[in-house]
């Protein structure tokens, strides 16, 4: 049975399997952790990765599940794989994707970038990830502050981990092709910051709440406190470890 895909689910599977091997490659030593993916779509991804590990797999795509289930019923059998049917948001808002430390494998949809980032953020059982994303979305996690691309995302990725764009891959890898290239990045998450993510997610959204405003109006519009820095300084204008001393700052002051 051809299964296709569906709009609405966002899909676009990766068929090319020279980029499926370097996703593989790509994955660090996770030392013991397990490994979660998702959106497994055809399997192919899931195949790869389920011949170095054990895999816990996400699907909402009822036919998809039903399709992953026949393709790796032995897998499954030998509990190699755990495949649950569902919206991966919806297992964020009760807990954790899994209740001992994990890394995350995955071709994200592009519609839920930012939801799954927030979720391998704010998850501290999540290690980090290896994510195919929107290549423009790639720019925008990455980017060095005071250039077009660094945002409040920025910010929130680079203050919680150490993240690099590894390799680009272009839209003939899927099927069928969406309109935009795309590029994996690794997000390995720092262990020594100790916050609450929404408290720094709040502070970085209060910071870059209109960019063309100062830094200080817009923090004010949160922070009913004296804050140290130039009247003038744009939000962009200043790097992710200057924002995370900022928030460190004005957190310690509202408590």
């Amino acid at each position: 049975m051809k299964i296709k895909a569906k709009k609405h689910f966002g899909q676009n599977f990766l068929t090319d399997k020279s980029f499926i091997d370097k996703i593989i490659q790509s994955i660090p030593d996770i030392k013991g952790a397990n490994l979660v993916e998702i959106g497994p779509g055809l399997g192919d991804l899931t195949k790869a990765l389920l011949e170095r590990y054990a895999l816990r797999a996400y699907e909402v795509d009822e036919e998809l599940y039903e399709h992953l289930k026949d393709a790796f019923k032995e897998e499954i059998k030998t509990d190699r794989l755990q495949l649950c049917l569902g919206d991966v948001l919806e297992y964020w808002q009760k807990g954790v994707l899994c209740p001992e430390p994990y890394f995350i494998c995955a071709n994200i949809p592009y519609y839920i970038t930012t939801p799954i980032i927030y979720g391998v953020l704010k998850d501290k059982n999540c290690t980090g990830a290896v994510l195919m994303v929107q290549k423009e979305v790639a720019s925008k996690l990455t980017a060095p502050f005071g250039c077009a691309d660094y945002s409040s995302l920025s910010v929130l990725v680079q203050i919680s981990s150490d993240i690099n764009t590894l390799f680009e891959v272009p839209k003939s890898a899927f099927s069928p092709q969406p309109k935009v290239d795309s590029a994996v990045v690794c997000m390995r998450k720092k262990v020594d910051l100790e916050f609450d993510f929404c408290d720094i997610k709040e502070y970085v959204s209060s910071a870059f709440k209109a960019r063309g405003r100062t830094l200080r109006k817009n923090l004010l519009s949160r922070y009913d406190k004296e804050i140290d820095i130039k009247s003038n300084l744009r939000p962009h204008e200043l790097a992710p470890d200057m924002h995370f001393r900022l928030f460190k700052s004005l957190n310690k002051q509202k408590r």
